[in-house]
């Protein structure tokens, strides 16, 4: 039987890096599924992929994660194509265009903490969010419960007896504890809703290894390192892009010194690819698979200790399926009152 992966956001970066690697080492014997918000750089992307990799099973899926409605219509397609479900990558994920500090970023060029500052972000940056169509925050329902909910739709499918199947979060090491709050777990009243959405999709994945893994179910999370996609461009909408081209070789230059610095796509989905080779049952449920890159241009894949504790984890996980039970009650409601 081929195996069945599903990727979020793959028609650009990390996500269609994992899949040009996938294809590289097992062209045939793959069944890969594209689930992107937008269609026409779906088709370019699954173009991109056959041309070099012609034998390859590549099919594409509408989801827009931040909408309800296209995330369940999204999993019953998936029902129907498929009878099983092997790897789920959630990598789709937005970055509100943010408010920029100059004045922090010039006194960070020149402190202990420029690395840091232009890994992740901190004290430079701070966003704002956006409301969706179903009255969510916007970044809490695109990076962490539309797939949630996708999750909790496709469980007949990554629950089977005597298999295992994989769940992998694309997180971020602007994931901190501090963004996050149990009582605002939407982020409605901070300024910091990424770094809240990612902190959060490491909180789940804990949960849901405590909840599926004698079902078979096993999640993890992992970091890309600096890279260089068009997330990392909207950072700041109205910088010129002949001066990110002019930041390149200071970006290189630090990567002598940090091996975080992954930059390119194809290096940032290293823990992506590395995860697809593990057995699932090895693998810490409290640790990131950091992507890493050498000042040489080696690439590895290293576990480090998330700052999670399973207290935490369950109460979110908890607030989750209650909020998953008002959105489907509010959606049977709406289908309801709707005319036939």
């Amino acid at each position: 039987m081929n195996k069945v992966i599903l990727v979020t956001g793959a028609n650009s970066g990390i996500g269609l890096a994992l899949c040009e690697r996938l294809l590289s080492v097992d062209t045939e014997g793959l069944q890969l599924c594209l689930a992107c918000r937008n269609m026409r750089r779906a088709e370019a992307a699954r173009s991109a992929l056959l041309t070099s990799h012609p034998k390859a099973q590549v099919a594409l899926l509408q989801v827009d994660t931040s909408s309800i409605s296209s995330v369940i219509s999204a999993a019953q397609e998936v029902k129907k194509r498929y009878d099983r479900l092997d790897y789920l990558y959630l990598n789709a994920g937005i970055m509100p265009n943010p408010q920029f500090d100059v004045n922090a970023f010039l006194k960070g060029l020149f402190s202990r903490n420029v690395i840091t500052m232009f890994a992740t972000g901190e004290g430079i940056l701070t966003q704002q969010d956006g409301v969706t169509p179903d009255d969510l925050q916007e970044v809490f329902m695109t990076n962490l419960f539309g797939h949630f909910l996708f999750v909790r739709e496709l469980e007949s499918m990554l629950c089977r007896a005597g298999r295992t199947s994989q769940l992998v979060w694309t997180s971020s090491s602007n994931a901190h504890r501090s963004a996050f709050s149990l009582e605002d777990i939407q982020h409605k009243k901070g300024t910091q809703p990424y770094s809240s959405s990612k902190y959060a999709s490491d909180l789940l994945s804990l949960a849901l290894n405590t909840h599926y893994n004698k079902q078979g179910l096993y999640s993890s999370v992992i970091c890309p390192g600096f890279v260089m996609t068009n997330l990392t461009y909207n950072i700041l909408p109205s910088f010129p892009a002949f001066l990110w081209t002019l930041f390149t070789p200071i970006f290189w230059l630090i990567r002598m010194f940090t091996n975080t610095f992954t930059l390119t796509p194809y290096n940032g989905a290293e823990a992506l690819f590395w995860l697809f080779k593990q057995k699932p049952e090895s693998l810490d449920p409290y640790a990131k698979y950091h992507s890493l890159t050498s000042g040489l241009g080696n690439n590895y894949t290293q576990p480090r200790k998330m700052d999670i504790d399973l207290e935490t984890s369950e109460s979110l996980y908890e607030k989750l399926l209650q909020l998953e039970r008002e959105v489907r009650k509010k959606l049977k409601d709406e289908q309801k009152e709707s005319p036939p």
